[in-house]
């Protein structure tokens, strides 16, 4: 599920909740508590605060602090495609037993 841009119905964009159902999908984990790295500010934020644009084909992934891409999502007829190229690293906490 995703959340719309707060005030902005319009907004061409959602917040990063919407990568957590197709990440975590493939991923097996819950990846709203996952942060990411920018490659272009080196800020770190948790994937909840990244931008998603979600109006084309797959969901594209910005920093809200440079908006530079951070990742980009794809969904093919057998694979999901996932490119961090804008991201320096993706951090997740490692589960509890």
């Amino acid at each position: 599920m995703s959340t719309t841009n707060v005030g902005a119905d319009d907004a061409p964009w959602v917040d990063g909740n919407a990568l957590a159902g197709p990440l975590g999908e493939i991923m097996g984990t819950d990846l709203t508590v996952a942060e990411l790295t920018c490659a272009g500010c080196r800020a770190t934020r948790p994937l909840a605060a990244m931008r998603v644009f979600d109006r084309a084909p797959g969901l594209v992934a910005r920093c809200p602090g440079c908006e530079d891409v951070v990742m980009r999502v794809v969904r093919t007829a057998g694979r999901v495609l996932v490119d961090l190229r804008g991201s320096l690293v993706l951090s997740l906490p490692v589960p509890t037993a």
